[in-house]
């Protein structure tokens, strides 16, 4: 099928997107593009009308009763607690110096924040709770996943504060996490994940060790994945402010091996720990970031309950 795409399902153009200074504005108009995007559900009736709800049991209070589903039904529902309906989902959002880079107009930290304000949007919009953890070196915000009214707006802000830089630490922030969610649900992790896979191994296999489903967006710059500079420069280590002069025509077959390199060990790591990874180029539209997740995750149900079919 050819012909031009209608605008609304196109989504905002990422740079345009990431001149608003709202970070609140531009979650929203990823989200409405997101929304336009997706087909209606063909499920209908009592599928969705009792996933709320569930039989009544022995031992349960009386009190919980539907009367007016018994009314219709002839069957004794109770309906679920919230702790028994809603998913918690911390999200934690990498706030390292190499977060600030961008080789065009766009970093890869308003790309990450934006990201993470549009999940968590979209976490609160299906009933979700949506909780945030933002670190570098250290800790710096922390807000537990909650859905009273207000939380979103305080995620937001503490989305915009900054860190205080140094070398990225994951092994204290997602043990914090593995620590105060006790509860079963899902983690989300934004970050560029460039350190050694040995050194995320452990932090991301914790998560998983703690009953955790865990969903990793690796923020990248195209510059970091092709690195077709042109000319000798001075490089600076975003981190650690170590400094190297370097023809990138010289470099870049070497680096391009070693970056590969490092990708699929990633990818083979969390194919392993049961980890579903989105890679995510901050030349892409977020709205077209949202529609693979989603794919990604339908393609993975089906082959779940396939497999349970054996």
């Amino acid at each position: 099928m050819t012909g031009q795409v209608p605008a609304f399902e196109m989504g905002p153009d990422t740079a345009a997107l990431m001149r608003l200074r709202s970070l609140e504005l531009r979650a929203r108009l990823v989200m409405e593009g997101f929304w336009h995007g997706l087909h209606r559900s063909p499920l209908h009736g009592s599928s969705v009308e009792f996933s709320e709800y569930r039989p009544y049991s022995i031992g349960d209070d009386p009190r919980n009763i539907d009367w007016r589903v018994v009314a219709r039904t002839d069957r004794h529902y109770i309906r679920k607690h919230e702790e028994e309906t809603n998913l918690r989902c911390p999200i934690l959002v990498d706030l390292s110096p190499s977060m600030e880079f961008g080789s065009g107009s766009v970093t890869k930290r308003d790309y990450a924040l934006t990201l993470a304000a549009t999940l968590a949007f979209l976490l609160s919009s299906q009933g979700d709770a949506p909780g945030l953890l933002t670190f570098d070196s250290a800790l710096v915000e922390y807000l537990p996943p909650r859905r009273r009214p207000g939380h979103l707006r305080s995620l937001l802000l503490a989305l915009e504060k900054r860190g205080k830089g140094g070398v990225t630490n994951f092994e204290r922030p997602f043990r914090r996490v593995a620590e105060l969610a006790r509860r079963r649900g899902m983690v989300m992790v934004v970050s560029d994940l460039l350190a050694p896979v040995q050194e995320l191994e452990g932090p991301l296999g914790l998560l998983v060790a703690s009953g955790h489903e865990v969903i990793v967006f690796q923020v990248l710059d195209p510059e970091e994945r092709e690195f077709r500079m042109g000319g000798a420069a001075r490089f600076r280590d975003m981190e650690t402010g170590r400094e190297l002069v370097l023809d990138p025509a010289l470099a870049a077959d070497r680096y391009r091996a070693r970056m590969s390199a490092h990708l699929e060990a990633l990818r083979g790591m969390c194919a392993q720990l049961g980890i579903q990874r989105v890679l995510c180029g901050t030349e892409q539209p977020l709205q077209r970031v949202l529609e693979g997740f989603m794919d990604q995750r339908t393609g993975m149900s089906r082959v779940r309950r396939k497999e349970g079919a054996r």
